[in-house]
Parts: C-alpha cells; sequence; structure tokens
C-alpha cells in the first residue's frame, strides 16, 4: 500500500479581514466560505456577458463564433468547479438567515448557466441520494452495473437521463418527500420552459449557453457519481468505507474543494 508522507491537497487559506474581505465575512455563516463568493464574482462576470453578447442581434459571424468559443471554454473550464461549489453550498447553506435569499443565486440564477435546472440537483442529491447511500432505492445507485464496462456507464447515463426525473418523482412522492419533489418538478419545467421560449428569441445562442451545457452536465454528473461509488462490496454495500472511493493528492482536489474525500462525506455529509 502507497504511504503519503506529503498531502498535497489544499487547506484553507485565511482571507484577511480587511476591506470587501470583512464585508463578505459579515454575510456568511462560516467566513472559511468566502472563496465561493469570489469564484460566484468571477463567474457572474465572465458568464453572463458573454451569454448575453450571443443574444445580441448585431453580434454575427466570426465575432459570434469567437464569443461562442470563449463561452464553451469558460463553461467547461470551471463547470466542475461551480458544481462542487453548488454541491458544498447545497449540504451547508453558506448565508447567515438573515441573508438567506442569497442562498438562490447559484441554482436560480447561475445554475443554468452550467445545465442545471434549479432545485433538481438539490432535491436528487440532498433528499435521495445521501439518505439511500448507493443503495437499492437510490435511483442514481452504481450498484447494478459493471463500473468497468463503458456500455454499462452508457446504460447508466441513458437511464439517467431520459427517466431519472420520473424515478426521483416517484422516489420522493413514495417517500412522502413533497416539498422535494414541487422543487425538483418547477425547477426542471421552468428550465425547460426558458430554453423553448430563448429558441424562438435566438435558437442559436440557446443552444450555445443553455443546451450543451445542459447535456454536458448530465454527463459530468453521471460520471461523478460512477466514480464516486465505482467499489461496493457486496457484502456490506451500505458501508461508506466501502461503497465510496477517496482520492489523495489530486489535481481534482486542488480544483474540486477536495471533493476526492467522498468516503468521509458520506460518512458526514456536511464535511
Amino acid at each position: 500500500m502507497k504511504s503519503f508522507t506529503t498531502i498535497t491537497d489544499c487547506s484553507h487559506v485565511s482571507f484577511a479581514d480587511i476591506g470587501i474581505n470583512r464585508f463578505f465575512k459579515s454575510l456568511l455563516r462560516d467566513e472559511r466560505d468566502i472563496t465561493f463568493i469570489y469564484l460566484t464574482l468571477r463567474i457572474t462576470l465572465i458568464i453572463i456577458p458573454l451569454a448575453v453578447l450571443l443574444y445580441l442581434p448585431f453580434i454575427h459571424g466570426w465575432v459570434w463564433w469567437l464569443i461562442t468559443s470563449l463561452y464553451l471554454y469558460y463553461n467547461n473550464y470551471i463547470k466542475s468547479p461551480f458544481g462542487l461549489m453548488a454541491h458544498c453550498t447545497s449540504h451547508r447553506p453558506w448565508f447567515k438567515k438573515e441573508y438567506g435569499f442569497l442562498n438562490n443565486y447559484l441554482p436560480w440564477v447561475l445554475g443554468p448557466f452550467f445545465g442545471q435546472s434549479p432545485e433538481t440537483y438539490y432535491s436528487h442529491h440532498i433528499a435521495m441520494h445521501h439518505p439511500e447511500n448507493n443503495l437499492e432505492e437510490d435511483v442514481s445507485s452504481t450498484m447494478h452495473y459493471q463500473r468497468d464496462s463503458f456500455s454499462d456507464f452508457v446504460r447508466y447515463w441513458l437511464n439517467f437521463f431520459f427517466f431519472g426525473l420520473f424515478q426521483l418523482s416517484s422516489y420522493l412522492i413514495r417517500r412522502n418527500k413533497k416539498k422535494f419533489f414541487y422543487r425538483a418538478f418547477i425547477g426542471e419545467l421552468l428550465f425547460f420552459a426558458l430554453s423553448i421560449a430563448l429558441c424562438f428569441v435566438n435558437w442559436q445562442a440557446t443552444l450555445v449557453v443553455f443546451i450543451i451545457p445542459f447535456f454536458a452536465s448530465r454527463v459530468v454528473m453521471m460520471l461523478g457519481n460512477w466514480v464516486q461509488h465505482a467499489f461496493v462490496n457486496v457484502q456490506e454495500p451500505g458501508n461508506e468505507y466501502q461503497n465510496s472511493v477517496t482520492c489523495i493528492n489530486t489535481i481534482f482536489n486542488r480544483r474540486c474543494w477536495n471533493d476526492g474525500y467522498h468516503a468521509s462525506h458520506h460518512l458526514r455529509s456536511a464535511m
């Protein structure tokens, strides 16, 4: 077994308690989440302006394609850090109670630009995946698939893409978690309604801004779950130490808030 004498994964970096940092910290339940605020601001100032430019009627030709390339490149580059920021703030809301409305900014404003329909990820992950822990009732469980088989992953993804919302809805209704059902159903419905409506405005821009990221997001999310639960002990499938992976000293951990420590996350989801 390989031993690690040096851990290169990221640890908390303090921000000086001065100026704008002090203001941001005053909004947060945990001042360590200030790093999420700076990432959110960076995404907001890049993604939204690029998206707006693609819808403007006087932007066309090579300029339009240049902006498209920049949008898709940055969207893909920052997708994982954004997704895992959304993951962290789903488990542990980041703003204080009096500023709680700000917790909606990621899922309702930025999420759609990354192909995440509002509230569906939250309902799936918080209300279903963690309580069921990749076992039989988990509609995204990897247990019934061969994890080193590409064809099995394709089956896994196709099931999630076409039937995932219906399976999640059935689970939430069956478990009397109707609040989560309504959140997921309304979020998904509004995302599709917005995408269809914007197609009548500019279908090319809508394809780039919302539809391509939607497909990419549904692939990435299933890839993530597939990898995080790649190994399952058939004798103890509910044992978090034996149904979730831990990845140490990886570039992914440095980019995505140490998400590779997935076993400990299932042991204590707010970690």
